[in-house]
C-alpha cells in the first residue's frame, strides 16, 4: 500500500510540472511572437506610409504620420490575440527622415498561484528607421 501512494504522488508531481511548463511556454511564446510581429508590422506600415510625391520631387524619403498609424493599427489588429489586452504607444514618429518608435504592452490573463492572483505584463518596444539606398 505504501508503494502505491508513492506512485500517486509521482503522478501528481508530474501533472503539476506539466501545468507550470505550459504556463511558462504560453508567456514566452506570446512575448517572442509579439516581438517579431511588431518589427514586421512596423516595417510594412512604414513602407505603406511613404509619401511618393515628396520622394519624386525632392529625392528623399518621407512618411505620412496618420497613414503610418492607420496602417499599423490595421495590421496589428489582424495578428493580435483576443485573450490579451494591449496598450499601444507611439513614442515618436518623425516624418523626415522616417523614424518611428512603437511600444506595446500586453496584459495577460490572471493566474492563481498558491491562493494569490498573479498577472504578467509584457512590454515590447521597437525603434525603426527607414533608409534608402543610393545607387
Amino acid at each position: 500500500m505504501k508503494e502505491s501512494y508513492w506512485g500517486y504522488w509521482l503522478v501528481l508531481l508530474g501533472v503539476f510540472v506539466v501545468v507550470i511548463l505550459l504556463l511558462i511556454q504560453n508567456l514566452t511564446t506570446n512575448n517572442t511572437e509579439s516581438s517579431y510581429s511588431i518589427r514586421q508590422i512596423s516595417e510594412a506600415a512604414m513602407i505603406d506610409a511613404v509619401d511618393y510625391a515628396y520622394y519624386r520631387e525632392y529625392g528623399e524619403l518621407k512618411i505620412n504620420r496618420e497613414k503610418f498609424i492607420e496602417s499599423f493599427m490595421r495590421r496589428f489588429a489582424e495578428t493580435a490575440s483576443l485573450s490579451n489586452k494591449y496598450t499601444l504607444t507611439f513614442a515618436g514618429i518623425y516624418e523626415a527622415p522616417p523614424k518611428v518608435g512603437v511600444q506595446i504592452t500586453s496584459k495577460t490573463n490572471t493566474y492563481f498561484i498558491a491562493n494569490s492572483a498573479e498577472e504578467f505584463d509584457m512590454e515590447n518596444r521597437v525603434e525603426a528607421i527607414l533608409e534608402q539606398s543610393n545607387k
